[in-house]
């Protein structure tokens, strides 16, 4: 019944209930209960209903599991030893598809496997090549649609694929500047989205006989986002903030390029999403998200079912996340700020909930930290919201703090169970998260805010985000460490370099420290966008002094603080470069950096073990240099 389809990931502060200070300290936690793989996750249900599918680890990998309904075991149906498997689903009732990669190295390649374990057989097996799903054609038996960027690097070719015997059948040839390609409900591929870098262009076509034609150009700064054809495969459900500065749920015709209807829009934030039934051919609701998830209805049915899950879960988010064909069961998922959460199987027809598993039952609510909403405003007056925890047990003054910047900078962080948060308060750290601008789901202008930005205002964001925690009295101005990954890590850097006097510390995980060789490794299949990237971040050429002025590897003789860097060998976003002239420039000054490099890593730590020795040395290296009366 439920499809959620996201778009491209929370003011209590003296007195939060769970960390009052007459409370005890919570039990100190250890460190592996934080990151080891959950004990069941990613929960799927077959077609038919007979079965369910999880993900669970084996000899420390998270590998895929069939159970029947009803039965009390499970059928392990893949034996990964290297890394965990990257995604999976179910094709038919009777196969399971799954993608894996080398390394970290993000060319995932498709397998498919039966549910017995039996016929196991690679399908998209090419070196250097990244498989991207296109369509999963819920009701072709044996075939789905692929993007591969097997012929040219930089751009994906669509595929026909049969999960059985591995045949393949090319549907059209990119011609350069295709970034993305959509079917309408019978599997038929419609629509195709081009970009020149700076400008976006809607392709269409009523049938696969005909050539593609432009119907619509914008700059990228505006954008229609079709999530799905309406059901008699004419009109689009589409996010448009055209003439908008809030993205808005729009029927779009796709055949003449405009919009027919606004269905829903928020002044409070874009939406990013909707759930629609496949069953009975209609949209159901629509998501968007301030501090907390919020969802409108357009089908009372659904609302009462989902009015009805909530009661029963009280306490918790409730998400409906797959439901096997006929939409009469239901897989269904909870989380809160302190819970991982768990899934349910609901059986629509009888109103049965059963609990099929905790992702982490080793992990005690009663044992964590709330994490809450705040706001703060910026020095230039834009509001920019948060997320503050603060240690259980503490009283909320003169705290040691890490600022953990989001990644992206296109994202955005979201209230929920955060093991990176909890870790470090349950260490004695409050932690404060923030969305700077340039985060996603604020709307236009915010985002916009962000452009040729890295290391000025979006920094002072973050800045002004430590400023407001020590007029709080919550920080100890001389103890605040920064810690972030991947666009976190440069803010990382950005903070020690052009605002050292905040920082005690600094963690950089997978970070940029030079925007000028950042931009020329870029992943090939990035490089259609990167006019937009330059007008977005600044170009090497015509923006080349500015970008050396926020270049932390040009900037390293402002560093005071210690420095913690975390790297994989294999990152196809940010080259291990990046860390390495950081921590090069440091040693030729004289200067000890910390410098751990996973050889079996990508874009971040992905197996168990790395995960732990990670954390561990982070702890040791935020303890010494934040608490060194404890050392």
């Amino acid at each position: 019944m439920y499809k959620f389809i996201t778009g491209v990931l929370l003011t209590c502060l003296l007195g939060l209930a769970a960390c009052q200070p007459k409370m005890k300290t919570a039990p100190q936690i250890p460190l592996e209960d934080f990151f080891r793989n959950p004990d069941k996750t990613a929960f799927q249900l077959s077609p038919n209903g007979e079965y369910f599918s999880y993900l669970a680890p084996w000899q420390s990998r998270l590998n895929v599991f069939v159970q029947k309904v009803g039965a009390d075991s499970a059928i392990r149906v893949t034996s990964e030893t290297a890394r965990d498997i990257a995604g999976y689903l179910w094709k038919g009732n009777n196969r399971i598809l799954f993608l894996k990669d080398t390394g970290g190295d993000e060319n995932f390649q498709l397998y498919g496997v039966n549910i017995d374990g039996t016929d196991l057989k690679g399908l998209t097996v090419f070196e250097k090549v990244r498989t991207n799903l296109i369509d999963d054609l819920k009701d072709v038996d044996d075939e789905i649609i692929v993007g591969l960027n097997k012929r040219n690097p930089q751009v994906f070719d669509p595929f026909r694929l049969n999960v059985v015997t591995g045949e393949m059948t090319q549907l059209a040839e990119n011609p350069g500047n295709i970034v993305g390609w959509m079917t309408d409900h019978e599997g038929k591929l419609r629509m195709a989205f081009v970009s020149d870098g700076v400008n976006q262009t809607i392709l269409y076509r009523d049938t696969e006989q005909e050539p593609f034609r432009a119907v619509l150009t914008t700059s990228f700064k505006e954008s229609v986002s079709p999530y799905l054809f309406t059901f008699d495969n004419k009109m689009v459900y589409a996010g448009s903030n055209l003439n908008r500065d809030k993205t808005a749920l729009v029927v779009f015709d796709p055949a003449t390029g405009k919009e027919q209807q606004v269905l829903f829009e928020t002044p409070d934030a874009d939406i990013d999403g909707v759930n629609y039934s496949r069953k009975d051919k209609k949209l159901l609701s629509v998501l968007w998200t301030t501090d907390l998830d919020h969802e409108h209805f357009f089908d009372p049915e659904a609302e009462a079912m989902k009015k009805n899950l909530d009661k029963k879960l009280a306490g918790y988010q409730v998400v409906i996340t797959n439901e096997n064909k006929a939409e009469d069961k239901f897989m269904i998922r909870t989380y809160s700020d302190k819970s991982r959460g768990a899934y349910y199987l609901f059986d629509k027809a009888n109103g049965n909930l059963t609990k099929l598993a905790d992702l982490s039952p080793w992990l005690k609510e009663a044992d964590l930290c709330e994490m809450e909403p705040i706001t703060y405003q910026s020095r230039d007056g834009l509001t920019i919201h948060g997320y503050l925890t603060l240690p259980r047990g503490y009283e909320p003054k003169n705290l040691p703090v890490v600022i953990n910047p989001h990644g992206g900078p296109w994202a955005r962080d979201y209230w929920g169970f955060n093991p990176e948060v909890q870790f470090l308060a349950n260490n004695g750290y409050a932690v404060l998260q923030m969305n700077f601008r340039g985060s996603t789901g604020f709307g236009r202008a915010f985002w916009e805010a962000s452009f040729k930005q890295w290391g000025r205002t979006m920094q002072d964001d973050i800045s002004d985000g430590v400023k407001w925690l020590i007029d709080q009295g919550i920080a100890d101005p001389k103890r605040i460490a920064i810690y972030g990954g991947s666009y976190g890590g440069y803010a990382t850097l950005a903070g020690l370099t052009i605002t050292p006097e905040l920082y005690a510390a600094g963690v950089d995980y997978v970070g940029v420290s030079n925007m000028f060789t950042f931009m020329n490794t870029i992943p090939p299949y990035w490089e259609p966008l990167r006019d937009m990237f330059y007008e977005m971040v600044g170009n090497p050429k015509t923006d080349s002094l500015m970008l050396a002025e926020v270049s932390p590897v040009n900037l390293v003789d402002k560093i005071k603080a210690p420095l913690f860097v975390a790297q994989g060998a294999n990152d196809p976003r940010v080259n291990k470069a990046e860390s390495d002239q950081i921590v090069q420039a440091l040693k030729d000054r004289g200067i000890a950096v910390e410098y751990m490099v996973k050889d079996n890593e990508g874009h971040g730590f992905r197996n168990e073990e790395n995960r732990f020795d990670f954390y561990r040395a982070m702890l040791t290296f935020l303890d010494k240099h934040l608490k060194p009366s404890q050392q």
